[in-house]
């Protein structure tokens, strides 16, 4: 969808992933696009140091990991984006819904923390997105720590 917006020039943005493929991929799709201000970074998104120069940002996205850590690292990773959103800054993020369904602790949690709620999909979906503006001030970005640890949701479930 950037590709074709017409402020595509005015973004700057950082792709932080692991899987090799889905970097080549990412890149391949920046370059196909002529997005000079997207980066795509082969790492672990869980460092902080991989948002040095990048934030607080306008929009930050957490998908695919808060149904593949553990509760306790939900919840961390969450008091992280309170150093990684800017006030008004919008964080958009993913969940599965199955048993136990954290996604309404999901939304104290950030609530707790200085965001609103924009928008949560509809419970009877078994993938939740959820949306939420900060409003509170940024906190520093401390380089050097590990927001969560991926362990899976197929190691999660059988715990």
């Amino acid at each position: 969808m950037l590709a074709g917006h017409a402020r595509r020039d005015d973004v700057r943005a950082r792709l932080v992933e692991l899987d090799e493929r889905n970097v080549e991929a990412a890149r391949d799709a920046a370059r196909a696009g002529r997005l000079a201000g997207v980066e795509v970074v082969a790492g672990d998104a869980a460092l902080t140091d991989q948002y040095v120069g990048m934030v607080p940002a306008d929009l930050v996205l957490v998908c695919g990991t808060l149904g593949n850590v553990t509760d306790a690292d939900v919840e961390r990773l969450l008091d992280h984006c309170t150093r990684l959103c800017r006030t008004g800054g919008t964080l958009v993020w993913t969940r599965n819904r199955k048993a136990p369904d954290l996604v309404p602790q999901v939304c104290a949690w950030l609530e707790r923390r200085g965001f609103e709620r924009l928008w949560v999909s509809d419970a009877r979906l078994t993938q939740a997105v959820g949306a939420h503006r900060f409003t509170g001030e940024p906190r520093p970005l401390v380089p050097g720590q590990r927001m969560f640890e991926f362990v899976g949701y197929d190691v999660l479930r059988r715990v």
